[in-house]
């Protein structure tokens, strides 16, 4: 008898009870033992069910991972404006499939306004005016949704809390582009970011993509002048290289628990060559340990931003050559992982007129499908297209 009614009370308990804890978004840890000695009810291990309930948030939107991602990149301005059905009509009428949007943009802002309540209210831009009808298009032609987060480059934020950014005489500093950014070495700033990227699964984002989640470039060369705290992480017996690089790898990780409970994908922008080292000490990029807390590693691999490389003299003139020699070392790195994330590399779909005559070549259908060949023949199907102005080649043969 007694027996029966144990049964009858943990049947009820762990029925009702625990679905309604891991609900909350905040916490993803099933209530342990202990947690049910506190309520009165003890269990042996043996007792415990082996895999919990998890309830994951459902956006009311229904998208398919593709074959492979093939997207591209559009700012706010052009998902909430006219350029949107130009790229509809691309995507729907070509072997493209997806689309990553700005939600936070290369200065702070969200692209987007919030609710007057949401914490983000004061950053929202009407860029895009109405979020739900640009997910319902997508939903209809099935183009999978990939939200754009810009992380530690953020000058809206390092103006409005200076005592997030780095001070240089008194000053909010400022890189040589008047940009700011915000220090990684602070969980304010990571759960700032986390915010914006669970706003954006909720409105139905399938994939959260952070980019600049790096120390801003030659930051090795200020941090001893700079005024800037550096959170828990001031208590390390380490080198600075190492604090960069554990608080950068940290904050990846710390974002990918935290987004579990909507069920989206992580993905992470790096720069390439940071495969190519075993770390890139001034930014705290290490590739591989980045590659471990993520879904997607997408590097940034566009010929035009590479130095002679490779024993390629002039990377932008060798679009195939270059993507090929990446290729060859991504996948030799990913491969020494336990469980290695998806490659999807970023490729260009611009002209680098910048790098100066005999250093550039006009990009149009041929180069890049160069880019595409390239990876297909190292066996990395998917990739992103970039483009600033979001005006694509036409005319391309995207197909793997």
């Amino acid at each position: 008898m007694k027996w029966s009614k144990m049964a009858t009370a943990l049947c009820v308990f762990t029925m009702c009870v625990l679905p309604i804890q891991t609900v909350s978004a905040e916490s993803d840890k099933a209530p342990t033992s202990e947690n049910h000695q506190k309520r009165g009810l003890s269990l042996s291990k043996k007792e415990l069910p082996t895999a919990l309930p998890r309830f994951v948030y459902d956006s009311g939107y229904s998208f398919e991972y593709p074959d492979a991602v093939r997207g591209v990149y559009v700012t706010g301005h052009s998902a909430g404006g006219e350029r949107f059905k130009r790229l509809l009509d691309l995507i729907d009428s070509t072997d493209l499939n997806a689309m990553v949007i700005d939600i936070k943009d290369d200065h702070g802002y969200v692209t987007y306004e919030p609710e007057s309540s949401s914490p983000y209210a004061e950053v929202g831009q009407p860029y895009i005016k109405d979020p739900k009808s640009v997910l319902k298009a997508m939903e209809e032609k099935q183009i999978y949704p990939i939200a754009r987060i810009v992380v530690f480059k953020d000058t809206v934020l390092a103006n409005k809390k200076p005592q997030l950014s780095y001070k240089d005489g008194g000053s909010v500093w400022k890189n040589g582009r008047g940009e700011s950014f915000v220090n990684p070495f602070l969980k304010e700033v990571w759960d700032y970011n986390v915010g914006i990227a669970i706003e954006a699964a909720k409105m139905g984002f399938q994939e959260i993509q952070f980019d600049y989640v790096r120390f801003p470039e030659g930051f090795e060369k200020r941090d001893q002048e700079l005024e800037y705290g550096t959170g828990e992480y001031g208590n390390e017996n380490t080198d600075n290289v190492q604090k960069r690089v554990h608080a950068v790898t940290d904050f990846v990780e710390y974002a990918h628990e935290k987004l579990k409970p909507y069920g989206v994908k992580v993905s992470v922008d790096i720069f390439g060559y940071t495969a190519t080292l075993p770390e890139a000490p001034g930014i705290g990029q290490n590739f591989s340990k980045i590659s471990e807390h993520v879904d997607v590693i997408s590097s940034m691999i566009y010929p035009s931003h590479w130095t002679p490389y490779f024993g390629i003299a002039k990377p932008d003139l060798q679009p195939y050559e270059l993507v090929t020699e990446y290729a060859k070392l991504e996948n030799k790195k990913l491969q020494e992982l336990k469980d290695p994330p998806i490659s999807r590399p970023w490729i260009q779909d611009f002209t680098a007129s910048w790098l100066g005559s005999g250093n550039y070549k006009p990009y149009g259908k041929a180069e890049v499908e160069a880019q595409i060949k390239a990876l297909n023949d190292q066996g990395i199907n998917e990739f992103l297209l970039w483009d600033a102005g979001n005006t694509y080649t036409e005319g391309v043969d995207y197909t793997p």
